[in-house]
């Protein structure tokens, strides 16, 4: 029998009457049955949100960093439990779950540390001879309740990116979770709740994306942060109006090897980036640009190791690659396949599928206007293509309409110096791959890939404003 899983707004467990089954996309048994929440949820979680908005805001730097930390301690005691549910609920392999696991901790402690310093600055007003004796600073403070709506694949700490900040700038939010995968979501508000947050400091309703459009058209929320498609990202800020937003959307990340770098490191990189998780991140691997004395000894040590990689169960450690979330999907990333092959593109390995396990496929000599190139595959495909000249690498690497992350592997100081100052994205990686993320950093992206930052330093700023306060003592 699955588990029933509550609603969570005001402090308090809620039923609706109406329920969704959470379905493994690896072998289709149901993990769990979820209330859904409708208009009067939505309301009810809306309003403690703003009543609990003021709590927060009373609350000093040390509470609202101390509930942060035993947030952190509370995911440490059920690390094995958030795991093992990922790995079900979404079909993320085992190894990736407790990879997810342990950076959630790690987020919710960095926003705990900055939580203790978040402040503004001191203003030189005295510059002219009337402000003679003035002086100012700034009070950073926050924008109000935080809309907030997560996506699938990363499904706790892309929850905690959003929640961390929100809480150590003191303020409160409403999630709209991915339906299909609430679990985690649900869970962090348990351990919210327990590490002292007031209700209605984080409220959780899962219901259909039509009652979470309220989010972006509810004036009382002054902020709404957003992560999943690039469609409903855009069309989300134009509902918002008024409000600000920060839109961490999709990309189809490429990545340059250059004939200068260490290709065995190179090699295994790409294999991790292009096809951990079954490639679903907006930051893996989609391109790999690769120079041309270097290419048939990568492709080579790239397809040996595709060979090799584990495939299937996602309950298995050792599994890389186990399903995509659902079969829409899957049946998807192989028509795409399929398109490129008929454009006259080479698969040189996978393009075959297995429920909704799609093979890690490698495609060569892809025409650039062909889906598996220009648009997000959000699965486990990777093409492979080579560039005799590195301006022109990073010509084709920029030449898309997204602009999240790239990597480039080469250990010419001038070439780097080109590829960060050419490549239209939010983070370059030299030597590393685009899928290389830590939780402190500014993370995000720029033309379709979105705007604003996050990593909890970051995000705090987004979501807050300074206010100015002045001073004449003279007087």
């Amino acid at each position: 029998m699955s588990l029933e899983r509550k609603l969570f707004i005001d402090g308090t467990w809620r039923t609706t009457g109406r329920t969704q089954p959470v379905v493994s996309p690896y072998d289709g048994h149901e993990v769990a049955r979820v209330h859904l929440g409708g208009e009067q949820e939505m309301e009810d979680a809306t309003q403690a949100a703003v009543r609990a908005f003021k709590e927060m805001n009373l609350r000093s730097r040390g509470e609202r960093a101390e509930i942060l930390r035993k947030i952190a301690e509370g995911v440490v005691r059920r690390k094995d439990e958030i795991a093992s549910t990922m790995s079900e609920e979404m079909g993320k392999p085992i190894q990736y779950a407790r990879t997810e696991v342990t950076r959630c901790v790690s987020t919710f402690t960095i926003a705990s540390e900055e939580a203790r310093r978040w402040t503004g600055e001191l203003v030189p007003v005295d510059i002219e001879p009337h402000t003679k004796g003035y002086f100012a600073l700034t009070l950073m403070v926050p924008l109000g309740p935080i809309a907030a709506i997560s996506p699938f694949n990363f499904p706790l700490n892309l929850v905690a990116h959003k929640l961390a900040p929100c809480l150590a700038i003191g303020s409160s939010m409403v999630l709209k979770p991915a339906r299909q995968t609430p679990l985690e979501a649900l869970t962090l508000a348990e351990i919210v709740s327990e590490a002292g947050a007031p209700p209605g400091a984080f409220n959780v309703v899962n219901c259909e994306p039509e009652v979470g459009e309220r989010l972006a058209t509810d004036d009382r929320f002054p902020f709404l942060t957003f992560t999943g498609s690039v469609g409903v990202g855009w069309r989300l800020k134009q509902k918002a109006w008024k409000k600000r937003v920060t839109l961490e959307l999709g990309g189809n990340a490429a990545c340059i090897v250059h004939a200068d770098a260490d290709l065995e490191y190179a090699v295994s990189k790409c294999l991790a980036g292009g096809f951990a998780q079954s490639g679903q991140s907006c930051i893996s691997i989609q391109r790999i640009l690769v120079h041309d004395p270097i290419y048939a000894a990568f492709e080579k040590k790239f397809l040996d190791g595709v060979a090799k990689l584990k495939v299937g169960d996602p309950k298995d450690p050792a599994t890389v690659v186990g399903p995509v979330i659902d079969a829409a999907n899957a049946d998807r990333i192989l028509s795409w396949i399929s398109e490129a092959k008929a454009a006259g593109a080479r698969v040189l390995a996978g393009g075959t599928k297995q429920g909704n396990v799609v093979a890690p496929t490698v495609v060569a000599d892809a025409e650039k206007n062909l889906k598996v190139s220009c648009q997000e595959v959000f699965g486990p495909l990777v093409t492979l293509t080579r560039y005799r000249d590195f301006e022109e690498a990073v010509a084709a690497a920029d030449d898309s309409s997204y602009g999240l992350q790239a990597g480039v592997f080469t250990h010419d100081i001038r070439l780097i110096r080109l590829a960060a100052k050419r490549l239209h994205v939010g983070g370059v990686m030299v030597n590393e791959v685009p899928t290389m993320r830590v939780d402190n950093m500014p993370y995000g992206g720029t033309r379709d890939s979105g705007i604003g930052r996050e990593g909890p330093r970051y995000a705090m700023h987004e979501m807050s404003e300074p206010r100015l306060v002045m001073f004449n003592l003279d007087h």
